[in-house]
């Protein structure tokens, strides 16, 4: 691939956050209570798993009532009480697909909180960078304001020396007030970055440490790729619901099971006679085999199954997605590496033009603002590099968002 080329050194996966620490590393960049809020998303994943997969345990029912009554002349008293079970033992595999259901859908969902947590990470480094780099930004702004103010020194002693009219005097004055707007206007941004990251964080800006990224292949990208696994977790959990289906409308049996007791006390069915007391237990067992008829049948079956033949052309289109996104990260990065090549040949060529203006200085024929205005250029193209390399960084992200190596 052309655009790996002037590539081999960079591209996305955090040189210092490998082994088995890393997600930990992670987490510290956002703040505790949304670490706290996906432990509670993690958790209901297992429990909402844990439910599924005991669904086919029929549960046991108690039942106990108690009642006085006074139809006659004694007041009458009448108990129940019964434990009963109906629990399936055959279900045509539908109890094995259920359970390997209900794995396959804790897996799917437990990608799904992966990727939001990946995300919010994500945004909190980039936001990092993005406050790492208008600091530059800023640095270089100031440098082009004492530039236009050399301009407007020298616009000024040429204008009040005869050598210019005034209308190069305005433009330098304004060029001058256009920078200094323009730094006013990237530290409000800069304030903006910083609120940002304060919702997200509970760490420092100042403090926090920008982790560097290296090379990742386009083959690791997608074999550790979040939105991937979380594809093929769905056309597994879309083919065990497929197969729990088509169970549920095969034989089933079942196995039954009760004792029940009652007991009544001052029983009198006509009036004057005597009363008695009575009291009963007994148990019964045995087994039900049932096969539903449904009209819905083969309905529910045919949605169950384009479901799961869906979630495999899905896949596809996610790995072209994926491989559409590789791709524009690379081009990208290659055109920022272009720049940023462009940056570093203006600031050589500043240096040497700077080397032999100080030289003219010193035998007289250039003032100091020529000096200064090329020390300043070459502080500029010096900032732009680290600028352009942050910026590649931040293409970076896009891929990492996506990435995890279990």
């Amino acid at each position: 691939m052309k655009v790996l080329k002037p590539l081999v050194t960079l591209l996305v996966l955090f040189s210092t956050l490998v082994g088995s620490d890393a997600d930990e590393q992670l987490d510290a960049y956002i703040s505790d209570n949304k670490k706290e809020q996906f432990k509670y998303d993690y958790e209901k994943n297992e429990a909402e798993s844990s439910k599924l997969r005991d669904s086919w345990i029929a549960p046991l029912n108690l039942n106990y009532s108690y009642s006085k009554s006074n139809p006659y002349e004694n007041e009458q008293i009448q108990e129940n009480s019964s434990i009963t079970m109906d629990q399936p033992i055959f279900q045509s595999s539908g109890i094995y697909y259920g359970i390997k259901f209900a794995e396959a859908s804790k897996i799917y969902a437990n990608y799904s909180v992966d990727a939001a947590k990946r995300k919010l990470v994500k945004d909190a480094i980039s936001l990092l960078m993005q406050i790492k780099q208008i600091d530059l930004k800023i640095d270089k702004q100031k440098l082009q304001i004492k530039n236009s103010e050399i301009n407007l020194a020298q616009k000024k002693e040429d204008y009040l020396n005869g050598q210019l009219d005034s209308g190069f005097l305005d433009n330098a004055i304004i060029e001058r007030n256009i920078v200094i707007q323009a730094l006013y206007d990237i530290q409000t941004n800069k304030e903006r970055l910083i609120s940002k990251f304060n919702a997200i964080s509970d760490v420092k800006h100042e403090n926090a440490f920008v982790p560097t990224l290296k090379f990742l292949s386009q083959e690791e990208f997608l074999e550790h790729n979040i939105i991937l696994n979380m594809s093929q977790s769905e056309i597994e959990k879309n083919r065990y619901n497929k197969n729990v289906t088509v169970a549920k409308y095969l034989p089933r049996v079942s196995l039954t099971a009760g004792y029940n007791w009652s007991e009544s006390q001052n029983q009198q069915y006509i009036p004057g006679s005597a009363s008695v007391s009575n009291r009963t237990d007994y148990y019964n067992y045995g087994f039900r085999a049932t096969m539903p008829i449904d009209i819905n049948t083969f309905r529910d079956v045919e949605s169950s199954r384009v479901d799961f033949l869906k979630s495999k052309l899905v896949i596809e289109d996610r790995k072209r997605e994926l491989n559409a996104i590789y791709e524009q990260v690379m081009q990208n990065i290659d055109n920022l590496e272009k720049k940023k090549q462009l940056s570093v040949e203006n600031r050589e060529l500043y240096e040497r033009l700077l080397s032999d203006t100080q030289e003219l200085f010193r035998a007289g024929y250039k003032t100091n603002y020529d000096v200064e205005l090329l020390q300043n250029s070459v502080e500029i193209q010096g900032r732009d590099i680290k600028i352009f390399e942050i910026d590649k960084q931040l293409e970076l992200l896009t891929l990492y968002e996506m990435y995890k190596d279990d």
